[in-house]
């Protein structure tokens, strides 16, 4: 550890703060004019995690990560990544930073190639470090067969391959990464994210937005940002046992549709007493009921009922619900 409190990575640059953390955010608010962007969020994250941002659109999730990366200005609190700060020390943030936006945002009539060859650039990789360092990556990414394709002619998924060969190449410590996988199909976000694991194996840090529930349950922990708000934050099954989140005297069951329509029997479910709530999931309807209730009393086979836990999207609606109905009670609280 050095006089300031940073450690040196393996590349030697820096890749913690004096606690130990990659990022630290405390207390942030984010303003635009008067509209409140992010409240009052604090948390860290460590070395190597991958960690998990999720939130509606227009919760914040973007405007935070570019107010990490010296983008836009913070409003009020601090925060630091790789022990610089973000609001004086941007320069150095960004020699260390990779970040994939959520639109591609590579240029569309250059190949592959030209793009790499341009962020090299930007980078400043010294000459003789260029190609042995993208010939790592690509090798990495698999994207060697695309290298001379213009950029706008590539599929979703290998367009974000070439996007984060791109925010790689610096050889940064911590990786933004804002909704890396929208718009890619299954096989790619899968492929996707086992690079992702690669990465942090090798001590990267991963900061990730995402809307994909599976996605949430890859990440070490999660933070779930609501209209500003950080209202939870940590590993996937931490959050799936909060407080309300399976209400008191209630349980969850499965339930398998077995007269091929499930939206029917959704209907029924939800018009009938006992049921707390219920949702379509596949070809099955998961449904919250009371604690006494058994099959028969909802006229269920029970060979196709079967108990179920929390989901991170029952903790999300229930979360959304809870400060849904907290705003509108002061709403009604102020106009008294």
């Amino acid at each position: 550890m050095n006089e300031a409190g940073r450690s040196e990575g393996t590349n030697g640059v820096h890749t913690t703060n004096a606690a130990g953390d990659a990022a630290a955010i405390e207390n942030v608010t984010v303003r635009f004019g008067k509209f409140t962007a992010v409240r009052d969020v604090s948390f860290t994250v460590r070395p190597g995690e991958v960690f998990g941002l999720l939130g509606p659109n227009g919760s914040g999730k973007t405007t935070l990560i570019r107010a990490l990366c010296g983008l836009i200005p913070l409003s009020e609190g601090r925060a630091s990544l790789l022990g610089f700060d973000v609001a004086t020390q941007t320069e150095d943030i960004r020699l260390r930073v990779g970040y994939m936006s959520q639109k591609f945002s590579l240029y569309a009539d250059l190949t592959a190639q030209e793009n790499m060859d341009f962020y090299s650039g930007v980078y400043d990789i010294p000459h003789d470090e260029v190609e042995s360092r993208q010939r790592e990556l690509v090798v990495l990414t698999g994207l060697e067969p695309y290298l001379e394709r213009r950029a706008a002619r590539l599929s979703g998924g290998w367009k974000q391959r070439l996007a984060l060969v791109c925010a790689l190449l610096h050889r940064p410590s911590i990786v933004f990464l804002d909704e890396p996988t929208a718009g890619v199909d299954p096989v790619a976000r899968r492929d996707l994210w086992d690079l992702l694991f690669r990465l942090s194996g090798e001590g990267i840090t991963l900061f990730v937005t995402t809307h994909y529930m599976d996605e949430a349950e890859r990440c070490g922990r999660v933070g779930y940002l609501y209209l500003g708000d950080l209202l939870a934050l940590g590993t996937p099954d931490e959050l799936k046992h909060l407080p309300g989140v399976s209400p008191a005297a209630t349980k969850r069951w499965e339930i398998i549709s077995t007269g091929g329509d499930v939206s029917q029997l959704l209907r029924r479910l939800r018009t009938t007493a006992g049921v707390v709530e219920a949702t379509i999931f596949g070809q099955t309807v998961r449904a919250l009921v009371k604690e006494n209730v058994e099959p028969d009393d909802l006229f269920l086979d029970p060979q196709f009922v079967r108990p179920t836990v929390p989901t991170l999207e029952d903790v999300f609606v229930m979360l959304s619900k809870a400060r849904q109905e907290r705003d509108e009670a002061n709403g009604t609280a102020a106009k008294k």
